[in-house]
């Protein structure tokens, strides 16, 4: 598996899907062009660039290519990795009908494919992670399953200036990326709620 610590940009949800099979890393999505009207999304993408860069990884019709555009004019250009998929024409097996270009979008493609599209933006292979933090750990504290959890995690959230929305997988994948246990056990008794 691939890994990476920079924030990585699909636009949808099987896009995402399919990215997490191959690479590790926080994977967002654009909602499509609902990015464009997303301000807490893209001010989570403007920070997320300065602090560690981003990758994006959109489809190779028109629309990608203006989602990525977009993004592009948001955060500094030394900021952005940008890996692309080959223009394949087909459909994806969920889809009925084929795109309004005919193209083969991120979900479509091999998982070779993607693989190597990484390796070109720039991607190593086999990078080591440390976990630190595990979902446990976030019970534990009472960020999940507990009665007022989620007053908790909004304030964790809130104070790590992440949107409200974040999965818990890639919560733990910021707070590994970005703090020790011990920064994190300190952060929690800070936010005192």
């Amino acid at each position: 598996m691939m890994h990476t610590d920079r924030l990585v940009i699909v636009e949808g949800k099987y896009d995402k899907i399919k990215l997490e099979s191959v690479l590790d890393a926080i994977i967002i999505t654009t909602d499509g062009f609902g990015i464009f009207k997303d301000k807490e999304k893209t001010d989570f993408i403007k920070k997320q660039a300065l602090q560690n860069g981003i990758l994006i990884l959109t489809d190779s019709d028109a629309a990608g290519f203006k989602i990525r555009n977009y993004i592009a004019s948001i955060v500094p250009a030394d900021t952005i990795l940008n890996a692309y998929i080959p223009d394949i024409i087909g459909k994806e097996k969920r889809k009925a009908v084929f795109s309004k270009e005919g193209k083969i979008g991120v979900e479509g493609m091999h998982t070779a494919v993607l693989t190597h599209s990484l390796k070109q933006a720039g991607i190593e292979e086999n990078a080591v992670v440390q976990n630190h933090t595990n979902a446990y750990n976030l019970y534990q504290l009472g960020v999940y399953g507990t009665p007022h959890s989620k007053k908790k995690r909004l304030a964790l959230i809130r104070a790590l200036g992440l949107p409200e929305r974040i999965s818990k997988n890639n919560l733990l994948k910021y707070i590994n990326r970005n703090f020790s246990y011990e920064q994190f056990l300190k952060m929690m008794e800070d936010i005192n709620v």
